[in-house]
């Protein structure tokens, strides 16, 4: 679901859709927009697992200043997904723990 009308931006105008393939699934995104909204308006509402028990986490914050939207983006681990713009072709996958190479403190 995406916002067609805002009260207060007005009509939405019509964007580039592109392609962005999320572990695997190939989904519509609007190019410039964060990750995590194309993620939610597929109904993606994981984007990673917790390293000690691996507890599913989403979009907390969408500003940056956590670490609950983080995902590997095109190889990259601990990618903030809410200030990340999508780009055609993007290859985004659900993180585990600290990642690839990552150096997140292990209660992340």
């Amino acid at each position: 679901m995406r916002i067609k009308h805002h009260p207060i931006l007005g009509e939405i105008t019509e964007k580039k859709i592109v392609v962005i393939y999320v572990d695997g699934k190939k989904i519509e995104a609007i190019e410039g927009e964060p990750i995590a909204a194309a993620l939610l308006a597929a109904g993606i509402r994981i984007f990673r697992k917790t390293i000690k028990t691996a507890e599913p986490r989403g979009l907390y914050c969408g500003i940056g200043q956590c670490n609950d939207c983080i995902m590997e983006v095109n190889g990259v681990s601990n990618v903030r997904t809410c200030v990340t713009l999508v780009e055609d072709g993007m290859v985004v996958k659900t993180q585990v723990g600290k990642g690839k190479g990552g150096d997140l403190d292990d209660k992340y």
